[in-house]
């Protein structure tokens, strides 16, 4: 894998890099809902932002469309920051019309594998408002744990992915 995930499929989605096409469907699917808890959007986001920021995708900031597999919409967005020290961070958004399907937790759960698996050792994080109920329990889904610090965000916690999964329960 380079900085880019050249494309992933689960049983649902489709995930691949952004493109020009994709400015129109991307401005379509970033609301209020969305800017208002990623601090790089802005309100409103319009097409010639989305251009800017797909322009802008590459080298350390990968953005992806996710895509069901039998449809051409844009469902949502997985972004791939690459940090120092061979840190990766993962950030997400959904189409309103896309969340509480499961959709976005498949979607992650695939980028993180292939990252994890192309990037062998490799630290992946995230990080998430703490009232953020939905984000935190998809980030608990695909395997990240509270790491008890703030994010570099201002009103963020910071969580690392472990590969176990946290399904299971120890007895000691």
């Amino acid at each position: 894998m380079t900085d880019t995930l050249l494309a992933l499929s689960t049983e649902r989605c489709r995930i691949a890099p952004l493109i020009a096409d994709d400015a129109r469907a991307l401005a379509a699917i970033i609301d209020e809902t969305v800017t208002s808890q990623i601090d790089f959007l802005c309100e409103p986001f319009t097409e010639s932002d989305a251009r800017a920021l797909i322009a802008g995708s590459g080298g350390g900031d990968v953005f992806h469309a996710v895509r069901s597999v039998d449809g051409a919409a844009l469902d949502g967005v997985i972004g791939v920051h690459r940090r120092a020290g061979g840190h990766y961070e993962i950030g997400y958004w959904f189409a309103a019309r896309s969340r509480g399907r499961g959709l976005a937790t498949e979607a992650v759960r695939a980028v993180i594998d292939a990252l994890a698996a192309s990037r062998p050792g490799c630290s992946i994080v995230a990080e998430c408002r703490p009232d953020n109920a939905r984000s935190r329990a998809l980030l608990r889904r695909v395997g990240f744990v509270s790491t008890g610090l703030g994010g570099r965000r201002r009103g963020r916690m910071l969580l690392a992915w472990r590969a176990a999964p946290l399904d299971r329960i120890d007895v000691c």
